[in-house]
């Protein structure tokens, strides 16, 4: 089986999956003009979030069996499309999750201490103690937004510091030390709201103007699942109104923003999309995606 890694890949994977009698080329560098040209002299590609495979790419590659993407969701591949074609579509759910786990716990107490707007003003040499009293996130109610693999590793670490943990998801109907609610309850009570869910026809801006007027004044947001969720302009609303008292942003709408007014705020902190880049999940990534293409090389599944 001949393989095309469009993306960065671990080279002991890559490696490994030649041992196992696979044919790999890398082409980590590959973009969106030369694929069409590339990709249909092979049978298996690896994606991670910078290649999109989108249906005329599909339509124009016939000897396609399988799309491995290294990471959680299938929102940057046409998976129904694919699956329609006889392709099979995998990805990596679980090699991630501590990590994008962590960074969420750690814009918590970035938000809640002003951490980045304290160091940036030690930078600038200046000792102004008196700015920066904060909130301790214990005791404090956080609501997750779909409880997946990610948003039980969040849950996890934020019940070990002494939070409340709420959490919507309507695909859940129980789970050990949650109290599930419905959305408008875990508007109204949380005081950190984070999300854990794909970006779907569903859940396109599904936090919008309406759903900030059901918080509570003073709510912090982060987001470390996808751009899209939230409804941009409206979070730049309640961002500046004072409804939430701040955002913590590792995802965006448009990647790389083409209107940069959120980040420019005081109270918004934000990240180039690196939930999943630690070298711990980029190992977990790499061994998964060898694991599942070796699999399939052999069982055709």
């Amino acid at each position: 089986m001949k393989v095309l890694i469009c993306d960065k890949t671990e080279n002991e994977y890559i490696e490994q999956m030649r041992a196992a009698g696979l044919t790999v080329d890398v082409r980590d560098d590959i973009t969106p003009e030369e694929l069409p040209n590339v990709l249909p002299a092979y049978d298996g590609m690896v994606v991670r979030s910078r290649t999109k495979v989108r249906q005329p790419l599909i339509d124009v590659c016939p000897n396609l069996k399988v799309i491995v993407r290294g990471g959680v969701g299938l929102d940057t591949i046409d998976h129904e499309y694919a699956k329609s074609k006889g392709i099979a579509v995998m990805n990596t759910p679980l090699a991630s999750s501590a990590s994008v786990a962590e960074l969420t716990i750690g814009y918590m107490f970035a938000l809640a201490r002003s951490i980045y707007k304290a160091a940036s003003s030690m930078k600038a040499e200046k000792w102004d103690k008196k700015s920066f009293e904060g909130d301790e996130i214990g005791g404090k109610t956080l609501g997750l937004v779909g409880v997946g693999n990610i948003g039980k590793e969040v849950a996890k670490r934020a019940s070990a510091l002494g939070m409340t943990v709420l959490a919507y998801d309507p695909y859940v109907k129980e789970i050990a030390g949650i109290k599930l609610v419905t959305l408008d309850e875990l508007f109204a009570q949380a005081d950190y709201i984070s999300l854990h869910l794909p970006k779907t026809k569903e859940s396109a801006n599904m936090i919008g103007k309406d759903q900030f007027a059901k918080m509570k004044k003073g709510v912090r947001i982060i987001n470390c699942a996808r751009g899209g969720i939230i409804d941009e302009n409206a979070l730049y609303e309640a961002l500046t109104s004072g409804k939430v008292a701040g955002a913590a942003l590792d995802v965006f709408a448009e990647e790389p923003p083409t209107d940069w007014k959120l980040l420019k705020l005081d109270n918004v902190i934000g990240s180039p999309h690196i939930g999943a880049a630690t070298k711990e999940a980029q190992g977990r990534v790499g061994a998964e995606v060898a694991e599942k293409l070796i699999a399939f090389s052999k069982n055709g599944k």
